[in-house]
């Protein structure tokens, strides 16, 4: 086992950038999960105008700004994705593909950029249905595997698996080009149901249906309700208080992902209180 860390944030939007710096600021140790692009939100943005002190500027431009910031107080993004989060007493373990990380408080900043569950998805979790493929995969060895990818980060799982799949599909959520091992078949078409009784049996989509032991839907992150089990979601949203904690100890949430309006001076400024509320409860714990 690694490290323990004082604090864990799982995006890299600016509610979670924020809260990394604020975190730092307060000499806590800290990890930070998202993508070197920051977010997807940002890098579409054409021109933001309500950031203080940041008008008429681009997603693009703020994004490097916030590099820069991260750069200069030695902050670096782990480039993995987190699967499943669970409250272990007085830590929580965060579950990426094939490691486990340990932190006293996390602080949930995943944005709402997460695609609804499809149907007979979340019934068949675990019984056919995953979100880490390199992690199951092992499990499919000559089976038949299908993989739904939202994003081209994706297509490297997609490459491993099909060395120990008997036969994969990758079903992109995205525009081509695509850079996939020759034997992948490329479905071109959009998912829509999951069938199966005990087990996952076939995948219905809009113009074809696939039969399949194995379905992965690797997407950018899931629902925060997926990730955190016992996690109080009201309407869409994680439910927290005025000093960010959801209704789990220890556990924050800022940004998006707790509610309206979906702007990144909210943002930013929820990161803040998350990562100030995180370290006042480290420090009570002492």
């Amino acid at each position: 086992m690694g490290e323990r860390y004082d604090i864990a944030i799982v995006g890299s939007g600016p509610a979670g950038l924020s809260a990394a710096i604020n975190a730092k600021i307060r000499n806590k140790k800290i990890i930070l999960f998202g993508y070197k692009d920051l977010s997807n939100k940002l890098t579409k943005a054409p021109k933001i105008n309500n950031y203080l002190g940041f008008y008429d500027i681009s997603g693009e431009a703020l994004k490097e700004r916030f590099q820069e910031h991260l750069l200069s107080m030695d902050i670096e993004i782990t480039e993995e994705r987190i699967n499943n989060v669970y409250a272990m007493g007085d830590y929580y373990a965060l579950m990426a593909n094939e490691k486990i990380y340990e932190a006293k408080t996390i602080i949930l900043a995943t944005g709402m950029e997460y695609t609804k569950p499809l149907k007979g998805e979340l019934e068949l979790l675990g019984k056919g249905v995953g979100y880490c493929a390199t992690c199951d995969a092992p499990l499919f060895r000559g089976k038949v595997v299908t993989i739904i990818g939202y994003n081209k980060e994706v297509e490297q799982e997609a490459n491993y698996v099909s060395e120990l799949a008997g036969n994969l599909y990758y079903v992109p959520m995205y525009e081509k080009p695509f850079n996939l091992r020759e034997g992948i078949e490329i479905i071109e078409d959009r998912p829509i149901e999951i069938k199966g009784e005990d087990r996952v049996k076939e995948l219905f989509l809009k113009d074809s249906t696939i039969t399949t032991d194995a379905v992965f839907v690797l997407k950018d992150s899931i629902s925060p309700g997926q990730l955190v089990p016992g996690l109080q979601i009201e309407e869409e949203h994680i439910k927290v208080d005025r000093n960010m904690q959801t209704n789990l100890q220890g556990c924050f949430a800022a940004g998006d992902c707790v509610g309206k309006p979906y702007q990144y001076i909210k943002a930013a400024g929820e990161g803040l209180i998350a990562a100030l509320s995180a370290v006042a409860y480290i420090d009570s714990m002492k």
